[in-house]
């Protein structure tokens, strides 16, 4: 249904058509409908803007046709309309159709708002939106617009001061199914297993209804991350064989800090600065976040020494991996350092989305310690320390810590759970389940 068409209907208030509702439609012919969680329950009342950033595939469009649903539902006929980013070549574009649908609005709607998906689509699009808005045209209606470029989203919400509104919250990041809302629902059929049929999901609800279905993650799926990201690339105006020569040494580095100069190098990049935009790139997608020494003393991250890259959407780095993993079965006859370097990235990406439920202002600022005997694989945002081991470990293996941290407390990520008063060993599922 075209957008015109679909709009008249809102202002009809007629919303019972089935072909209104498509991502809704996909998602209630699934075996299982997965709870969102990122932050926003529920919208507020008030007008203002809010934006939500997210990768694609994990379910913006779904959410956002389900709010846009729920409010004609919940203040009546021409109370809430809708645009979409893909099918809009330009910011005047958008202020056009902004100013069409601004006469629309009910007046009796006591709550108004416009859903934008994907606006990011629109190259300049805070330019067409500050001109609506600088016009008065959005003053009584909360605008809800979702993005996959991360970055431009960001930046452009940051050229909009003063003219978001007056909401508690305006920005946030979409994030994937938390394994512990996929082990309530698919637990009772993959049982022990179930975190690595997760890890293989990245937490995209469409691959992990797949993956509990048959097992199995599907060719279309891995099709459709690749597209996005090698589109996402082009679109900059980078090249793809460049990012298929960057992701081979992330794959090989595993764990291991690496600088640009050396990864530009290896990759037959010009030079450290190019090297640099394509992992800003990967991070402004949210699929790799750097990862940089963390300086005990001073309590900073030391971001000119060399870092290690972190795969926050696992999504990404099981579509281009090389190994091709689809099953659980396949993933278990991974050499067990291949094994670890998965599961180190999927706490990585766990500490990433607690950080952002938690609200932390920066929750890309993931770092690690190391001396010269020892290593701590994470310490997140808020300063947590974490070590990942793929096989046992036991509290003899880091009798050192309490030496080097003596008010500090280490969580070991091992397959044999220990106590000491310094130390709490536990299995990858126990902590991905402590998670919210």
């Amino acid at each position: 249904m075209d957008v015109k068409s679909f709009n008249e209907l809102l202002a009809q208030g007629e919303i019972d058509r089935e072909d209104m509702w498509p991502h809704l439609a996909e998602m209630k012919s699934r075996v299982v409908q997965f709870r969102f969680e990122f932050g926003l329950e529920e919208l507020p009342l008030e007008p203002g803007l809010i934006t939500i950033r997210g990768p694609r595939q994990y379910g913006k469009s779904t959410w956002l046709e389900m709010h846009l649903k729920k409010s004609i539902q919940d203040y009546g006929r021409g109370s809430a309309f809708y645009l979409n980013g893909d099918e809009l070549a330009s910011p005047e574009d958008l202020v056009r159709e902004i100013e069409n649908l601004e006469a629309s609005y009910s007046p009796d709607a006591k709550v108004k708002r416009l859903f934008i998906d994907e606006i990011t689509a629109v190259t300049g699009w805070e330019r067409g939106i500050k001109r609506v808005i600088d016009q008065g045209l959005l003053r009584n209606i909360l605008v809800i617009t979702t993005g996959s470029k991360a970055s431009d989203l960001r930046r452009g919400s940051e050229k909009l001061p003063g003219r978001k509104g007056r909401l508690k919250k305006s920005e946030f990041l979409f994030l994937p199914i938390s394994y512990r809302e996929f082990h309530r629902l698919c637990g009772h059929k993959l049982g022990e297993k179930s975190w690595i049929a997760y890890l293989l999901t990245g937490g995209s609800p469409l691959a992990c209804n797949d993956i509990y279905e048959s097992e199995h993650l599907p060719e279309y799926f891995i099709q459709l991350i690749r597209d996005w990201v090698m589109g996402e690339v082009v679109a900059s105006g980078r090249s793809r064989v460049a990012l298929t020569q960057i992701l081979p040494i992330l794959f090989r580095g595993g764990g291991q800090p690496i600088g640009y100069a050396k990864l530009a190098r290896e990759s037959g990049l010009a030079n450290n600065t190019v090297a640099s935009g394509y992992l800003e790139q990967l991070s402004d997608l949210l699929a790799v976040l750097p990862a940089w020494p963390w300086d005990t003393n001073a309590g900073i991250l030391q971001i000119r020494k060399r870092c290690k890259f972190h795969f926050i959407n696992l999504a990404v780095a099981i579509a281009f991996h090389p190994a091709a993993l689809r099953s659980i079965d396949q993933f278990e006859t991974l050499t067990t350092e291949m094994q670890g370097m998965f599961m180190e990235w999927l706490v990585a990406q766990e500490v990433w989305r607690r950080s952002v439920l938690a609200g932390a202002d920066n929750p890309e600022a993931i770092g690690f310690w190391g001396s010269k005997d020892h290593e701590i694989d994470f310490v997140t945002p808020n300063h947590e320390l974490i070590e990942v081991k793929r096989g046992r470990a036991g509290p003899l293996d880091f009798s050192w810590f309490s030496k080097s941290f003596p008010h500090g407390h280490l969580a070991v990520i091992c397959g044999t759970p220990f106590q000491t008063s310094h130390v709490t060993g536990m299995t990858l599922e126990q902590f991905l389940l402590a998670g919210g």
